[in-house]
């Protein structure tokens, strides 16, 4: 037997101890999403079994090639190792993982480990109804003379004679990329959302909206997008694509579709939930709730002295849609995030007198090459799924040291604009080390990926002012302490409120307080709070992020509501 030993890669300078592999299992060990650091070692032989065949322990164990590349040197968070895809089974699972080998250690009988990742690929008895198990069609295809597919999709559509197992609050990424996955593995699920039509969360969007990350890396489950989409995809390309996606992908989708809240109904194990369709209520009956209305959902607007005397218009941002009707007139656009410039850049190049006023420091990244850096493992050369899984299986700790390493790159591409930034002003933060991934997912924001404001307010094409010189707000526009500054039109670009915050309104105080915080990175999981996996309320679920984070996080919380209905989940 060939004895792996864990081999203390951080030299005792993180948390993880010397001896200690760090470690990250998807189901495949804890039934859910789980970080350690502190693992005393990995065993392993090719096709021999080293498990007892017991429910959540390795059958067999099986080193492999991956689809497109063998076990290779890679260079991952600075150090360079051999990694190895693997597969192996337990009594209810196939799973798979990583395991990244120093090659120095190569040449002995002990190879050392430097991390783990393990993961649940699919549940015996209950696969994907992909591939060699697609739905064959034969039921309408051969009946002639009873409904085709068109007529049965409509009808389980309606929701007539049944409640859906699983409610689905939100139709963006998020989402439909649960949605999907349920679909495949069987698991009834409807989606609801409040806007008109399919796309519309991005479609209702300001008018010059692009996607900032490139579209290798924000395809939706099953579908990648066509080989000819633009590297950078636009709101409204977007938005078609989410309801062909729908369409597709055979999601049972409402729009126009209000949810008003829930209790839980411990009685038959369920939710009594509360919704508004066309102005007309209703009650389900799902198992499971799942919230995907983003990390970012309430609007919220700053606490400024007089803002209601404003004679102008004044919006926050996710109102904002046309710079049109304020050509040639006076805009302030009040926060330094990525809304914010975007929605500036809009109105200066549509001939709108647009000034920006800064509340705090804000990281700026160029969109190219800067901005890219994380997205380089999406152009090795491997498959999607492949790429996901590497991109999952990084522990905390190496993933952030790759992310302050990359913070590093992305400082030295773009000096030169963010001196000539500074020199009108602009506050910098360079307090924060780890990027602009970790402070998205820490507090949603904080950054700009610079397509072109950046340059303008380096230029003082848009003139630069900071909060913390407002007096008030006039009618005329905004008070400064050296003067006023007219305004016809002002945009709060001023972020948004987390999403545990209506949880109390929808749930009530006490569902509130055993969710806790949700999104933000939790120091003793080491994951996302409360986002992909399970919750301190029994069938309240939540997913939220990035088109790469709502793929890669989908499948794992799709297996736990999957694993939890087909009576499996207590087994893991």
């Amino acid at each position: 037997m060939a004895r792996i030993l864990c081999g203390g890669a951080c030299g005792g300078k993180s948390s993880c101890a010397d001896g200690a592999v760090s470690c990250r299992f998807a189901l495949a060990r804890h039934g859910d999403l789980h970080r350690s650091d502190r693992h005393p070692e990995w065993r392993g032989r090719d096709r021999q079994r080293v498990g007892n065949g017991k429910s959540g322990e390795p059958d067999s164990c099986l080193c492999h090639r991956s689809a497109t590349l063998g076990p290779a040197q890679v260079l991952r968070a600075g150090y360079t190792v051999l990694e190895v895809f693997f597969k192996f089974e337990t009594a209810t699972s196939r799973a798979r993982g990583i395991v990244r080998l120093d090659p120095a250690t190569l040449e002995g009988d002990a190879p050392k480990a430097w991390t783990l990742f393990t993961e649940v690929d699919e549940f015996k008895g209950y696969e994907e109804t992909v591939g060699r198990r697609r739905p064959k069609g034969e039921v309408y295809s051969r009946d002639f003379s009873g409904p085709n597919w068109l007529d049965r999709r409509v009808l389980s559509s309606r929701y007539e004679d049944r409640d859906p197992t699983v409610l689905v609050v939100g139709g963006g990424q998020a989402g439909l990329s649960i949605a999907a996955r349920l679909r495949q593995l069987e698991v009834d699920a409807l989606v609801i959302d409040r806007l008109g039509r399919i796309g519309d969360n991005w479609r209702l969007r300001y008018h010059a909206l692009t996607l900032h990350n490139q579209v290798y890396a924000n395809h939706l489950p099953y579908m990648p997008f066509p080989p000819n989409f633009p590297t950078y995809l636009p709101k409204d390309k977007l938005a078609s694509w989410f309801e062909a996606y729908v369409d597709s992908m055979e999601i049972n989708y409402w729009t126009r579709t209000e949810f008003l809240g829930a209790e839980r109904d411990e009685a038959n194990d369920c939710w009594v939930a509360r919704i508004r369709r066309d102005g007309v209520e209703r009650t389900l009956r799902p198992r499971h709730l799942i919230m995907a209305t983003g990390a970012s959902d309430t609007p919220q607007l700053p606490d400024i002295k007089g803002l209601s005397d404003f004679r102008g218009l004044a919006v926050h941002s996710s109102r904002y849609e046309d710079p049109t009707p304020w050509k040639g007139r006076h805009a302030v656009v009040i926060g330094t995030g990525t809304s914010a410039h975007d929605i500036a850049q809009d109105l200066y190049s549509n001939g709108v007198s647009v000034t920006m006023v800064q509340r705090s420091p804000t990281l700026i990244v160029s969109v190219e090459p800067a901005g890219q850096l994380p997205y380089t493992l999406y152009h090795e050369g491997r498959s999607l799924d492949e790429c996901d899984q590497v991109a999952a299986s990084m522990p905390l700790a190496w993933f952030e040291k790759l992310h302050r390493m990359l913070a590093v790159q992305a400082r030295e591409l773009d000096r030169d604009l963010i001196d000539a930034l500074k020199r009108v002003g602009f506050q910098i933060n360079e307090e924060d080390e780890t990027g602009w991934q970790f402070m998205y997912l820490n507090r949603g924001g904080g950054y700009y990926f610079n397509v072109g404001c950046s340059n303008l307010i380096a230029e003082g094409k848009i003139p630069l002012r900071q909060y913390a010189d407002i007096e008030r707000v006039v009618p005329e526009g905004i008070q400064f302490r050296d003067g006023l500054l007219p305004a016809d039109l002002i945009v709060c670009a001023t972020g948004y409120l987390g999403p545990e915050h209506v949880v109390g309104q929808l749930f009530g105080a006490d569902v509130a307080a055993r969710v806790g915080r949700v999104w933000g990175i939790n120091p003793q999981t080491q994951e996302l709070n409360s986002v992909f996996n399970r919750t301190g309320q029994r069938g309240l679920w939540f997913i939220a992020g990035s088109f790469a984070q709502c793929r890669i996080m989908s499948k794992y919380l799709a297996l736990q509501v999957k694993a939890t209905e087909a009576g499996i989940a207590a087994s893991l």
